[in-house]
Parts: C-alpha cells; sequence; structure tokens
C-alpha cells in the first residue's frame, strides 16, 4: 500500500512525497480513512509509529474540504484542537502540521507555558485554523478569555495515557466543557488502561477502534541491553561508553533534574560535550538543546522524563537509561525515542544494586530478560549491597516498600539515587505558565 491508495489530496500527498515518504505505517495505513470518514477514533500505538502523521494528513484534509465561517472581524476561528502532555511534544506535532500543509491555506499555532503569553494573544487575534497546546496554557488563556473555542470541528488527544499520568484529567474535563457538543474526536494512546477507556467513554462517539502494538511492547528493531556497574562507577562506566564506541548522538535519561546538571557537567569536564533538558529549564535553553542535538552538534543529550515523548530523532543510534526509571512504563517511553519506523536503535541501561527492584518491574512489564553485559572494571564491587533509594521525603527500599520521613539510602545521582515513585517537582513538564504543574500520582501505573 502506498500513501496514494489512502484518499489523500494532491497537496498533502505532495509534501508527503517531499519529505521521502512512499509507504504508510501501520497506523498511518489504518487511522487515515477512518480520519477521512469524520467519525471517531480511539488509537492505541507505540511511540515511533508514526502515528502524528496518522492524525495530522487526514485532519488537513477535512479542514481544508470546507471554507471557514469567519468572524465579524474577518479572522479565521480555531477549528481543531490538538491537546499534547508535554511542550516539546506540542512543538513537534505543530511542526508536523506547518511540514504537511504547506501546499493548504491552512494556518497553525503552538500554546505552551514557561513563554510570554502576549506573542500567543498575538496570533489568535489573527486568527488560527488548527491550535496545538498543552493543557494548562490553554486554560489559562479561556479564562482570560483570549480564545474562543466554540468553533472546534476536530480534537485530537495526543498521548491520552500521557496526559492522565502527569494528573491532567481535570483540565482535560475543563476543556471538554467549552467544547462544542458536535465535533469529530480522536484519542490516541500508547496503552488502553481503565481510565483510557473511562476517557474514551465520555468523549467519543461509536468511535474506530485501532490498535497497532501489544500493550507495553518494546520494537523488535531496538537492541536491549544492561551494564551491571557499581553504585559510584556510573558517570565513568558511561564516559568510557561513549568514547570507546565513538558515540556521537546519545539521549541519556537520569530520574531527576539536579542529576542531569551534574551528569552533563562531569561528562562536559571529560570533553564529551552535552546539554541537559528538564522542567527547570527555560524553554529557550530547552529548544536550544534539543535543535543542536538534533543536527548533530551536540555529542549528548542529558534528559529526564519529560523528553521521553517529546524527541523525535529520526535514525536515533543510542539510548542510554543512565539511572533505570521507577515506573517501568517509562522504560517503553525512553527507549522507544530509538529504532523509530524501522530504523535500528540500541539502549543501554546501568544497573547498580539499588535498581535490582525496578529491572524486575520493567522485565515483568515487558516480560522479557534484558541480557546483562558485565564491564571489567566497571562491576559492583565485591561485598558492595543494594541500598534504599531516597527522593525527599519517600524512600524506595530494598524490598520494594515505600516510606516517608527521610533517612538511610542515597540521593545522589552516582548510582541508585536519586528517584522515587512519583516525586513531587520531579522531571516532568506540564506545559502550564512558569513551568508549574498538576500533583501526580504517587505510585500510579502508567501508560
Amino acid at each position: 500500500m502506498n500513501f496514494t491508495d489512502l484518499g489523500l489530496a494532491e497537496p498533502l500527498l505532495r509534501a508527503v512525497k517531499d519529505q521521502g515518504y512512499d509507504i504508510p505505517t501501520p497506523i498511518q495505513a489504518q487511522a487515515i480513512p477512518q480520519v477521512l470518514k469524520g467519525g471517531d477514533l480511539l488509537a492505541g500505538a507505540q511511540t515511533g509509529t508514526g502515528k502524528t502523521a496518522g492524525f495530522v494528513l487526514p485532519m488537513l484534509q477535512r479542514l481544508s474540504a470546507v471554507k471557514p465561517v469567519k468572524d465579524a472581524r474577518g479572522r479565521v476561528p480555531i477549528r481543531c484542537l490538538i491537546l499534547t502532555p508535554t511542550r516539546e511534544l506540542a512543538a513537534q506535532v505543530e511542526e508536523s502540521v506547518r511540514t504537511y500543509g504547506k501546499y493548504l491555506p491552512l494556518t497553525s499555532m503552538v500554546m505552551f507555558g514557561g513563554v510570554g503569553m502576549q506573542p500567543q494573544v498575538d496570533k489568535l487575534r489573527r486568527g488560527v485554523d488548527i491550535l496545538v497546546a498543552t493543557p494548562g496554557r490553554l486554560l489559562d488563556h479561556h479564562q482570560q478569555r483570549t480564545l474562543d473555542l466554540g468553533q472546534v470541528e476536530i480534537l485530537v488527544l495526543d498521548e491520552a495515557d500521557r496526559m492522565l499520568d502527569m494528573g491532567f484529567i481535570h483540565d482535560i474535563k475543563k476543556v471538554l466543557a467549552v467544547l462544542p457538543a458536535k465535533k469529530q474526536s480522536l484519542l490516541f494512546s500508547a496503552t488502553f488502561s481503565d481510565e483510557i477507556k473511562a476517557l474514551a467513554d465520555r468523549l467519543l462517539n461509536a468511535p474506530a477502534l485501532i490498535e497497532v502494538a501489544r500493550r507495553n511492547q518494546t520494537a523488535e528493531t531496538i537492541a536491549q541491553k544492561l551494564h551491571p556497574v557499581g553504585r559510584e562507577r556510573k558517570k565513568e562506566l558511561l564516559a568510557h561508553l561513549i568514547k570507546s564506541g565513538d558515540w556521537h548522538q546519545v539521549l541519556v535519561f537520569t530520574r531527576m533534574k539536579h542529576g542531569a546538571n551534574r551528569l552533563t557537567d562531569y561528562l562536559n569536564d571529560q570533553g564529551i560535550s552535552a546539554m541537559a533538558i528538564h522542567g527547570n529549564k527555560s524553554q529557550g535553553a530547552r529548544t536550544k538543546a534539543l535543535a543542536d542535538f538534533k543536527a548533530g552538534g551536540l555529542q549528548v543529550l542529558v534528559a529526564t522524563d519529560i523528553a521521553a515523548r517529546g524527541i523525535d530523532i529520526d535514525q536515533l543510534p543510542h539510548v542510554v537509561n543512565f539511572e533505570l526509571p521507577n515506573v517501568p512504563e517509562d522504560y517503553v517511553h525512553r527507549i522507544g525515542r530509538t529504532g523509530r519506523a524501522g530504523a535500528q536503535g540500541e539502549a543501554i541501561s546501568l544497573v547498580c544494586l539499588d535498581e535490582e527492584i525496578f529491572l524486575k518491574d520493567i522485565e515483568r512489564l515487558i516480560k522479557r530478560s534484558i541480557p546483562r553485559e558485565v564491564i571489567p572494571g566497571f562491576e559492583p564491587a565485591a561485598g558492595e549491597k543494594a541500598e534504599p533509594i531516597v527522593l525527599g521525603r519517600m524512600t524506595i527500599g530494598i524490598g520494594g516498600t515505600q516510606r516517608h520521613g527521610g533517612g538511610g539510602g542515597r540521593g545522589g545521582y552516582g548510582g541508585g539515587g536519586g528517584g522515587g515513585r512519583r516525586p513531587s517537582g520531579g522531571g516532568q513538564g506540564s506545559g502550564r505558565a512558569g513551568g508549574s504543574r498538576p500533583p501526580s500520582r504517587a505510585g500510579a501505573p502508567k501508560r
């Protein structure tokens, strides 16, 4: 099957061809015809499957087929609203809208927190067909009456499971309350949890159902392995792997913001160019780091889970879990940054004894054991024992128990320290003004 078989208009096919694509991915092949029919859709797809084009292309076609009714001032109303959980994902989705819609007379903009509102207000005043937004900043504008959502024809919830995990359910309900009852609604989610099904029941009307990947399945194109490592040797092992392997584009994940900063400083001291992105970084700094990394001018990007779904780079060769995520589903999100769209990728995890509890949860989730490879000289020292992981007032014990009140354990970035289950102030961005985010659910299952 080719894109020409999907019923897309010539301007869209031309834009797709400009990107070098001829054959749609499975989610695109199934979603595009369904969206073109005009009905609601509930779609499940892993990251890296091409789902953005799966809704952007037919959405553009449906909007371009009907002339908009302008307001009294001659402005185009917001006709399509796309909600995403993070700033980075919002920016990338809007970039896709512009890429695929470049031969169509449709306008778009992206809206998220952490930047000034006035430039966004100015764009809204000029009129926009397609708005890509994070929930918090969207509601800020709605409360200040700087936008009108009364003419929305198509609603897309992208990464819906991530939005629920980040505590956005109440914001989503507020948005739904101000949208027209009659509209086409598309919900995309990596998995269909009970919460997602409840949201779908509330939002969707007799939706078509598409699921192109099994729940929590990791892509076969990703080679996974782990290196057992001494608690205090992680940073040295990472530098060794990068230098000995001559790696030039490496995405490294830490659990906490301060850990990302300290690891970045260490790598730069070792002559390895690195920058960090997380919720405490300004939007300008995050955008620059991501742009430099995509362009190949930056060797290592160190990120907290804010970036687990916000980075889309063709043929990213290496993802490293410097610290295993404390929520196992995040492992799938993280390593899904490589091995995308059929390309080969490598996901490496540096695991100290403190993190064995996280490893067991991950292997149980993905239903496979991750191959182990000891790097001589970096293995845990004889007699080294697992210690609890402390984050603020929460402790992840060796047996998996949690308690409050601090004390004991480790909080550094050298090994297992630095990450509890769903910490407050953790490294996730919400898109709210000033970088704040709604409270998340401690220890809740994700995806």
